[in-house]
Protein backbone atom coordinates (compact mmCIF):
# COMPACT_ATOMS: atom_id res chain seq x y z
CA UNK A 1 0.00 0.00 0.00
CA UNK A 2 2.78 2.43 0.88
CA UNK A 3 4.46 1.71 -2.44
CA UNK A 4 1.21 2.18 -4.33
CA UNK A 5 1.32 -1.41 -5.56
CA UNK A 6 -1.93 -3.23 -6.25
CA UNK A 7 -2.58 -6.55 -4.53
CA UNK A 8 -4.61 -7.80 -7.48
CA UNK A 9 -3.10 -10.87 -9.14
CA UNK A 10 -4.15 -14.09 -10.90
CA UNK A 11 -6.07 -16.44 -8.60
CA UNK A 12 -3.99 -19.33 -7.26
CA UNK A 13 -6.64 -21.15 -5.18
CA UNK A 14 -8.37 -22.84 -8.14
CA UNK A 15 -8.36 -23.15 -11.93
CA UNK A 16 -10.06 -20.07 -13.41
CA UNK A 17 -10.16 -21.28 -17.01
CA UNK A 18 -13.94 -21.13 -17.23
CA UNK A 19 -14.44 -18.05 -15.04
CA UNK A 20 -15.12 -14.57 -16.36
CA UNK A 21 -12.88 -13.05 -13.68
CA UNK A 22 -9.49 -14.65 -13.21
CA UNK A 23 -7.93 -12.42 -10.55
CA UNK A 24 -8.50 -11.36 -6.95
CA UNK A 25 -6.66 -9.97 -3.94
CA UNK A 26 -5.45 -13.10 -2.17
CA UNK A 27 -3.33 -12.83 0.96
CA UNK A 28 0.21 -13.47 -0.23
CA UNK A 29 2.53 -15.98 1.45
CA UNK A 30 0.14 -16.79 4.30
CA UNK A 31 1.18 -19.93 6.16
CA UNK A 32 -1.45 -20.61 8.80
CA UNK A 33 0.82 -22.87 10.84
CA UNK A 34 3.04 -19.87 11.53
CA UNK A 35 0.18 -18.66 13.73
CA UNK A 36 -2.14 -21.54 14.59
CA UNK A 37 -1.49 -25.18 15.48
CA UNK A 38 -1.98 -27.40 12.41
CA UNK A 39 -4.70 -29.53 14.05
CA UNK A 40 -6.66 -26.47 15.16
CA UNK A 41 -6.23 -24.76 11.81
CA UNK A 42 -7.82 -27.72 10.02
CA UNK A 43 -10.94 -27.12 12.07
CA UNK A 44 -11.27 -23.55 10.81
CA UNK A 45 -12.32 -22.02 7.52
CA UNK A 46 -9.86 -19.45 6.21
CA UNK A 47 -12.10 -16.57 7.27
CA UNK A 48 -11.87 -17.76 10.89
CA UNK A 49 -8.11 -18.30 10.64
CA UNK A 50 -7.70 -14.72 9.45
CA UNK A 51 -9.93 -13.48 12.29
CA UNK A 52 -7.88 -15.24 14.94
CA UNK A 53 -4.57 -13.95 13.56
CA UNK A 54 -5.85 -10.36 13.34
CA UNK A 55 -7.41 -10.62 16.78
CA UNK A 56 -4.12 -11.88 18.23
CA UNK A 57 -2.25 -8.94 16.72
CA UNK A 58 -4.75 -6.38 18.02
CA UNK A 59 -4.79 -7.85 21.52
CA UNK A 60 -1.00 -7.95 21.64
CA UNK A 61 -0.79 -4.34 20.45
CA UNK A 62 -3.36 -3.24 23.04
CA UNK A 63 -1.17 -4.33 25.94
CA UNK A 64 -4.11 -5.87 27.81
CA UNK A 65 -3.03 -7.93 30.81
CA UNK A 66 -5.05 -11.03 30.00
CA UNK A 67 -4.38 -12.61 33.40
CA UNK A 68 -5.63 -9.68 35.47
CA UNK A 69 -8.65 -8.31 33.56
CA UNK A 70 -12.24 -9.22 34.38
CA UNK A 71 -12.97 -11.53 31.45
CA UNK A 72 -16.72 -11.30 32.04
CA UNK A 73 -16.36 -7.64 31.01
CA UNK A 74 -14.56 -8.39 27.73
CA UNK A 75 -16.47 -9.31 24.58
CA UNK A 76 -15.87 -10.05 20.90
CA UNK A 77 -18.20 -8.61 18.26
CA UNK A 78 -17.15 -9.52 14.73
CA UNK A 79 -18.29 -8.78 11.19
CA UNK A 80 -18.54 -11.27 8.31
CA UNK A 81 -20.71 -10.89 5.26
CA UNK A 82 -20.58 -14.54 4.21
CA UNK A 83 -18.53 -16.69 6.61
CA UNK A 84 -17.15 -20.10 5.70
CA UNK A 85 -18.07 -20.12 2.03
CA UNK A 86 -15.17 -22.31 0.93
CA UNK A 87 -16.00 -24.90 3.58
CA UNK A 88 -19.63 -25.00 2.47
CA UNK A 89 -18.59 -25.30 -1.16
CA UNK A 90 -16.16 -28.17 -0.60
CA UNK A 91 -18.52 -30.16 1.61
CA UNK A 92 -21.39 -29.89 -0.84
CA UNK A 93 -19.13 -30.78 -3.79
CA UNK A 94 -17.91 -33.88 -1.95
CA UNK A 95 -21.46 -34.97 -1.15
CA UNK A 96 -22.61 -34.40 -4.73
CA UNK A 97 -19.70 -36.48 -6.04
CA UNK A 98 -20.54 -39.38 -3.70
CA UNK A 99 -23.18 -42.10 -3.76
CA UNK A 100 -25.81 -40.22 -1.81
CA UNK A 101 -24.72 -41.40 1.62
CA UNK A 102 -24.35 -38.27 3.80
CA UNK A 103 -20.71 -38.31 4.77
CA UNK A 104 -19.90 -34.86 6.06
CA UNK A 105 -17.01 -33.56 8.10
CA UNK A 106 -18.13 -33.24 11.75
CA UNK A 107 -16.63 -29.75 11.69
CA UNK A 108 -18.63 -28.74 8.60
CA UNK A 109 -21.14 -26.55 10.45
CA UNK A 110 -18.71 -25.17 13.08
CA UNK A 111 -16.32 -24.18 10.28
CA UNK A 112 -19.02 -22.57 8.16
CA UNK A 113 -21.16 -20.46 10.49
CA UNK A 114 -20.27 -16.78 10.53
CA UNK A 115 -20.23 -16.45 14.32
CA UNK A 116 -17.49 -19.04 14.75
CA UNK A 117 -14.80 -16.37 14.17
CA UNK A 118 -15.46 -14.39 17.38
CA UNK A 119 -15.98 -17.69 19.19
CA UNK A 120 -12.42 -18.78 18.42
CA UNK A 121 -11.05 -15.48 19.75
CA UNK A 122 -13.12 -15.75 22.93
CA UNK A 123 -12.19 -19.38 23.52
CA UNK A 124 -8.49 -18.69 23.12
CA UNK A 125 -8.47 -15.83 25.63
CA UNK A 126 -11.38 -16.80 27.86
CA UNK A 127 -13.39 -13.64 27.10
CA UNK A 128 -16.89 -14.21 28.48
CA UNK A 129 -18.69 -11.01 27.50
CA UNK A 130 -20.98 -10.55 24.45
CA UNK A 131 -19.97 -12.71 21.52
CA UNK A 132 -21.63 -12.62 18.12
CA UNK A 133 -21.26 -11.70 14.45
CA UNK A 134 -22.97 -8.93 12.51
CA UNK A 135 -23.95 -9.70 8.92
CA UNK A 136 -24.80 -6.64 6.83
CA UNK A 137 -23.00 -7.15 3.53
CA UNK A 138 -20.21 -4.62 2.95
CA UNK A 139 -21.07 -2.82 6.19
CA UNK A 140 -20.62 -5.90 8.42
CA UNK A 141 -17.35 -4.87 10.08
CA UNK A 142 -18.36 -1.24 10.56
CA UNK A 143 -21.65 -2.51 11.97
CA UNK A 144 -19.72 -4.72 14.41
CA UNK A 145 -17.55 -1.81 15.55
CA UNK A 146 -20.50 0.44 16.26
CA UNK A 147 -22.30 -2.36 18.09
CA UNK A 148 -19.16 -2.71 20.21
CA UNK A 149 -19.17 1.02 20.91
CA UNK A 150 -22.80 0.91 22.01
CA UNK A 151 -22.31 -2.12 24.28
CA UNK A 152 -19.50 -0.25 26.03
CA UNK A 153 -21.61 2.91 26.25
CA UNK A 154 -24.43 0.93 27.83
CA UNK A 155 -22.06 -0.36 30.49
CA UNK A 156 -22.14 -4.03 29.48
CA UNK A 157 -18.39 -4.23 28.81
CA UNK A 158 -15.11 -2.49 29.50
CA UNK A 159 -13.35 -3.94 26.46
CA UNK A 160 -14.51 -5.43 23.14
CA UNK A 161 -12.36 -6.94 20.42
CA UNK A 162 -14.02 -6.05 17.13
CA UNK A 163 -13.40 -6.04 13.39
CA UNK A 164 -14.14 -8.45 10.58
CA UNK A 165 -12.85 -11.07 8.20
CA UNK A 166 -13.77 -12.65 4.89
CA UNK A 167 -12.39 -15.39 2.63
CA UNK A 168 -14.72 -15.60 -0.35
CA UNK A 169 -12.06 -16.13 -3.05
CA UNK A 170 -13.49 -19.52 -3.93
CA UNK A 171 -15.26 -20.96 -6.95
CA UNK A 172 -18.67 -20.27 -5.42
CA UNK A 173 -17.73 -16.71 -4.48
CA UNK A 174 -16.23 -15.79 -7.83
CA UNK A 175 -18.94 -17.57 -9.79
CA UNK A 176 -21.75 -16.04 -7.77
CA UNK A 177 -20.50 -12.49 -8.03
CA UNK A 178 -19.75 -12.96 -11.72
CA UNK A 179 -23.34 -14.10 -12.24
CA UNK A 180 -24.46 -10.80 -10.69
CA UNK A 181 -22.18 -8.90 -13.10
CA UNK A 182 -20.62 -7.38 -9.98
CA UNK A 183 -16.94 -8.28 -10.53
CA UNK A 184 -14.46 -6.54 -12.77
CA UNK A 185 -13.32 -8.64 -15.72
CA UNK A 186 -10.23 -6.55 -16.46
CA UNK A 187 -8.14 -9.72 -16.68
CA UNK A 188 -5.57 -8.15 -18.97
CA UNK A 189 -4.75 -5.50 -16.36
CA UNK A 190 -5.86 -6.60 -12.87
CA UNK A 191 -3.69 -4.00 -11.14
CA UNK A 192 -5.94 -1.26 -12.58
CA UNK A 193 -9.23 -3.07 -12.04
CA UNK A 194 -10.28 -1.38 -8.80
CA UNK A 195 -11.53 2.02 -9.97
CA UNK A 196 -14.79 2.84 -8.11
CA UNK A 197 -14.99 6.49 -9.16
CA UNK A 198 -13.88 6.08 -12.76
CA UNK A 199 -16.29 6.26 -15.69
CA UNK A 200 -14.72 3.10 -17.13
CA UNK A 201 -15.22 1.00 -14.00
CA UNK A 202 -16.64 -2.47 -14.66
CA UNK A 203 -17.11 -3.97 -11.19
CA UNK A 204 -15.33 -4.55 -7.91
CA UNK A 205 -12.34 -6.75 -7.06
CA UNK A 206 -12.88 -9.58 -4.61
CA UNK A 207 -10.37 -9.72 -1.80
CA UNK A 208 -9.84 -11.50 1.51
CA UNK A 209 -8.37 -10.74 4.89
CA UNK A 210 -9.16 -9.46 8.36
CA UNK A 211 -8.81 -6.40 10.52
CA UNK A 212 -9.26 -5.99 14.27
CA UNK A 213 -9.43 -3.27 16.89
CA UNK A 214 -9.59 -3.32 20.66
CA UNK A 215 -12.22 -0.82 21.81
CA UNK A 216 -12.35 0.18 25.46
CA UNK A 217 -14.24 2.44 27.78
CA UNK A 218 -12.27 5.69 27.74
CA UNK A 219 -11.78 5.93 31.51
CA UNK A 220 -10.86 2.25 31.67
CA UNK A 221 -8.24 2.72 28.94
CA UNK A 222 -6.77 5.79 30.66
CA UNK A 223 -6.63 4.05 34.02
CA UNK A 224 -4.58 1.16 32.67
CA UNK A 225 -2.29 3.44 30.67
CA UNK A 226 -3.39 2.12 27.30
CA UNK A 227 -1.85 3.31 24.05
CA UNK A 228 -4.84 5.18 22.59
CA UNK A 229 -4.97 5.74 18.84
CA UNK A 230 -8.37 7.43 18.56
CA UNK A 231 -11.67 8.01 20.29
CA UNK A 232 -14.93 6.86 18.70
CA UNK A 233 -17.38 9.67 19.40
CA UNK A 234 -20.43 8.49 17.51
CA UNK A 235 -22.00 6.54 14.73
CA UNK A 236 -25.27 5.93 12.93
CA UNK A 237 -27.28 3.36 11.01
CA UNK A 238 -29.56 3.61 8.02
CA UNK A 239 -30.90 1.56 5.13
CA UNK A 240 -32.04 2.58 1.66
CA UNK A 241 -35.08 0.26 1.84
CA UNK A 242 -35.11 0.62 -1.93
CA UNK A 243 -33.71 -2.35 -3.90
CA UNK A 244 -31.57 -5.44 -3.30
CA UNK A 245 -28.63 -4.03 -5.26
CA UNK A 246 -29.38 -0.58 -6.71
CA UNK A 247 -28.93 2.56 -4.59
CA UNK A 248 -31.78 4.95 -3.94
CA UNK A 249 -31.37 7.54 -6.73
CA UNK A 250 -32.28 10.30 -4.27
CA UNK A 251 -29.67 9.11 -1.78
CA UNK A 252 -32.07 9.19 1.15
CA UNK A 253 -30.28 6.41 3.04
CA UNK A 254 -26.94 8.14 2.61
CA UNK A 255 -28.32 11.45 3.85
CA UNK A 256 -30.04 9.81 6.82
CA UNK A 257 -26.97 7.96 8.07
CA UNK A 258 -24.80 11.07 7.83
CA UNK A 259 -27.34 13.05 9.83
CA UNK A 260 -27.70 10.22 12.35
CA UNK A 261 -23.96 10.02 12.82
CA UNK A 262 -23.43 13.76 13.27
CA UNK A 263 -26.28 13.93 15.77
CA UNK A 264 -25.04 10.90 17.70
CA UNK A 265 -21.51 12.30 17.83
CA UNK A 266 -22.71 15.79 18.79
CA UNK A 267 -20.75 17.54 16.05
CA UNK A 268 -21.47 19.72 13.02
CA UNK A 269 -20.61 18.99 9.38
CA UNK A 270 -17.82 21.56 9.43
CA UNK A 271 -16.13 19.59 12.24
CA UNK A 272 -15.50 16.63 9.90
CA UNK A 273 -12.06 16.72 8.25
CA UNK A 274 -12.02 13.31 6.60
CA UNK A 275 -14.67 11.26 4.79
CA UNK A 276 -14.00 7.65 3.86
CA UNK A 277 -16.33 6.38 1.14
CA UNK A 278 -17.34 2.89 0.13
CA UNK A 279 -17.29 2.49 -3.65
CA UNK A 280 -18.63 -0.76 -5.09
CA UNK A 281 -17.38 0.01 -8.63
CA UNK A 282 -20.78 -0.87 -10.06
CA UNK A 283 -20.75 -0.09 -13.79
CA UNK A 284 -22.50 3.10 -14.85
CA UNK A 285 -26.17 2.50 -15.48
CA UNK A 286 -29.12 4.78 -16.02
CA UNK A 287 -29.55 8.49 -15.35
CA UNK A 288 -30.80 7.87 -11.83
CA UNK A 289 -27.60 6.06 -10.88
CA UNK A 290 -25.46 8.76 -12.44
CA UNK A 291 -27.40 11.35 -10.42
CA UNK A 292 -26.69 9.45 -7.23
CA UNK A 293 -22.98 9.30 -8.06
CA UNK A 294 -22.80 13.02 -8.75
CA UNK A 295 -24.61 13.82 -5.53
CA UNK A 296 -22.69 11.56 -3.18
CA UNK A 297 -19.71 10.03 -5.01
CA UNK A 298 -20.61 6.76 -3.40
CA UNK A 299 -22.82 3.78 -4.21
CA UNK A 300 -23.97 1.73 -1.24
CA UNK A 301 -26.65 -0.77 -0.32
CA UNK A 302 -26.44 -0.21 3.41
CA UNK A 303 -24.27 2.52 4.85
CA UNK A 304 -22.84 2.78 8.30
CA UNK A 305 -20.56 5.71 9.02
CA UNK A 306 -18.31 5.89 12.04
CA UNK A 307 -17.01 9.29 12.98
CA UNK A 308 -13.56 9.11 14.48
CA UNK A 309 -11.99 12.00 16.31
CA UNK A 310 -8.27 11.66 16.82
CA UNK A 311 -7.12 12.39 20.34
Amino acid sequence: MKAGKSGCAPITYFDTEHFKTKFACEIKNFNVTDFIDRKEARRMDRFAQYALVAGDEAIADSGLDIDSIDKYRVGVIWGAGIGGLETFQEEVKAFAAGNGVPRFNPFFIPKMIADIAPAHISIKYGFMGPNYTTVSACASSANAMLDAVNYIRLGHCDVIVTGGSEAAVAQAGMGGFNAMHALSTRNESPETASRPFDATRDGFVLGEGAGALVLEDYEYAKARGAKIYAEVIGGGFSSDAYHITAPDPEGRGVIAVMKNTLQNAGINPEDVDHINTHGTSTPLGDVAELKAIKLFLVIMHLILVLTLQSL
